[in-house]
């Protein structure tokens, strides 16, 4: 009998260690059923998927993907990880969508060098290739904060996913946005509406519209956010670097990014201390956000003014950076001109900074800093 991803919920509603929600019920309930067809899963066999069908049983249904949607801090990340849990054994992953679509990039290019070089078939398909060794590592691929914003991502998504799917792996996705919504205004996106297409026909696609944020409950901890800008707030942010570190100073250092460095102004006892413009205002993306949120579990951000409308590349890189220091659980100090919800009122598509918004918030509580798992 497999774990049920409810099971572990109601378990723990039990526990007070979560509150009851009807929305998040529903969500894994339809997650249960999913987690019942997994049991025993393994991909469709290589010269076809008769074999496969053979070995499953009678009358069972390939697992469908997941595709779970709704406002920021309803519980989509919580639902996942409790489906994520609740599958063992089976060959499975959880990966940031940005993390994710880095090394496809990544092991595309060197599939691409590896052609060239005379080592690897030139007709063959490097996405095809890629997703086939990515279904073989996981059967079952979890993908949290699911969103696009890049062209390169965007334009080769469709092929990307249909080699998952044909290759057999089962995808369970979140996202603030509806599969309609995506890649909204995003150049070309003409192209990119077969992928949207695929979406709402192979995906089992839910909302989870529960009416609380449940961020916004924990926002009573420690004093972390400084505003505004100042002689005072300089003097808290100080204070707070010596208390975290021991020192008031540090030293510089330099993070490899694949064939670049990205500086880093201060360092010391695994914090890190930027200003803003080191990180927003050079070109920097999310590569270099993944690292820092890797290498520091205490992060310091000085000088985050409010931003113009003409300032959105700023902006969307602000938004990029707290989705990597938030996925990773780092810990956040932040001195700045206003409140987060003062930062950037011009966004293009305003639910993704609502959403940096929620995590600003979020990050700023006890409980964010008592259970950062890399504290």
């Amino acid at each position: 009998m497999p774990k049920l991803p409810s099971a572990i919920y109601a378990a723990r509603v039990r526990e007070c260690r979560l509150q009851p929600d009807a929305a998040q019920e529903a969500v894994l309930r339809r997650l249960d059923a999913l987690a019942g067809q997994l049991e025993g899963y393994s991909l469709p066999s290589a010269a076809g998927g008769l074999a496969w069908l053979f070995k499953r049983k009678q009358g069972a249904a390939r697992p469908k993907p997941v595709y779970v949607w709704g406002d920021v801090g309803r519980g989509k990340t919580l639902v996942m990880d409790l489906f994520h849990e609740a599958i063992a054994p089976v060959s499975k992953r959880r990966v940031h969508f940005h993390a994710f679509m880095q090394e496809v990039h990544r092991d595309i290019h060197a599939y691409r060098e590896g052609q060239k070089k005379g080592l690897i078939d030139q007709g063959s398909d490097p996405i095809r290739a890629v997703a086939g060794q990515l279904a073989r590592d996981a059967n079952v691929l979890c993908l949290d904060e699911f969103q696009v914003k890049d062209i390169t991502d965007a334009m080769i998504l469709g092929r990307l996913f249909e080699a998952l799917l044909e290759a057999g792996c089962v995808i369970v996705a979140t996202s603030n946005i509806p599969p309609q919504k995506l890649y909204w205004n995003g150049l070309n996106r003409n192209l990119f509406e077969p992928f949207i297409k695929l979406i709402e026909d192979r995906f089992d696609v839910i909302e989870l519209d529960g009416p609380t944020d449940y961020r916004l409950d924990r926002l009573a901890g420690e004093d972390v956010y400084f505003c505004p800008l100042g002689p005072g707030t300089a003097n808290r942010m100080r204070v707070m670097w010596h208390k975290v570190t021991g020192t008031d100073g540090g030293g510089e250092t330099w993070l490899d990014v694949g064939r670049r460095k990205v500086h880093v102004p201060r360092t010391a006892r695994g914090a890190a201390w930027f200003g803003f413009a080191d990180l927003c205002e050079a070109p920097l993306g999310n590569a270099d956000y993944l690292a820092i949120a890797r290498q520091f579990h205490i992060v310091f951000i000085d000088g985050v003014r409010a931003l113009t409308p003409a300032e959105g590349n700023a902006a969307r890189r602000f938004i990029n950076l707290i989705d990597n220091l938030y996925d990773a659980k780092v810990r956040l100090v932040m001195a700045a001109e206003t409140p987060p919800d003062g930062i950037y009122r011009f966004a293009d598509t305003p639910v993704e900074f609502a959403r940096t918004v929620s995590r600003l918030n979020e990050m700023q509580s006890a409980d964010w800093w008592e259970n950062a798992v890399r504290a």
